[in-house]
């Protein structure tokens, strides 16, 4: 069995996390759950064999807090995605609204990539350098 690491976020309006990441990004949305109170309980996108989790921002049993990054003033951890064209998709996330923390831009090591923060401040890596590739 291979392992698999899959981010799990959580948005104060998950709904249009949801639809920003499949219209803009690219990602699949295989399965979005809601809960009694109608907020997503569990979302599942995918991504050319990649996956994200989303739900709504809620206190639980594993302790998150109801605060989006923006709100809490900085940002501790952020998801890189491998992609294939990076400059296409540098202009759907750039016509978006998305704030760009970091141009498109060549890499040393062979990668095409940018940052960019969403409208809850997470902040979205997307190159072109797979670390797995053959």
């Amino acid at each position: 069995m291979v392992s698999r690491i899959i981010p799990t976020l959580r948005y104060r309006d998950v709904d249009t996390a949801i639809d920003w990441l499949t219209e803009v990004v690219g990602f699949t949305a295989e399965m979005v759950m809601e809960d009694e109170d109608g907020l997503v309980s569990h979302a599942e996108l995918t991504l050319d064999g990649g996956m994200l989790m989303l739900g709504s921002l809620r206190d639980d049993a594993l302790g998150s807090l109801q605060i989006t990054p923006d709100e809490a003033g900085g940002v501790t951890q952020s998801t890189y995605i491998v992609i294939r064209d990076a400059d296409a998709l540098f202009q759907r996330i750039s016509a978006s609204g998305a704030e760009i923390v970091l141009p498109l831009r060549d890499e040393p090591y062979g990668s095409r990539e940018f940052s960019c923060r969403d409208f809850e401040g997470h902040v979205w890596n997307f190159g072109t350098y797979d670390p797995f590739a053959p």
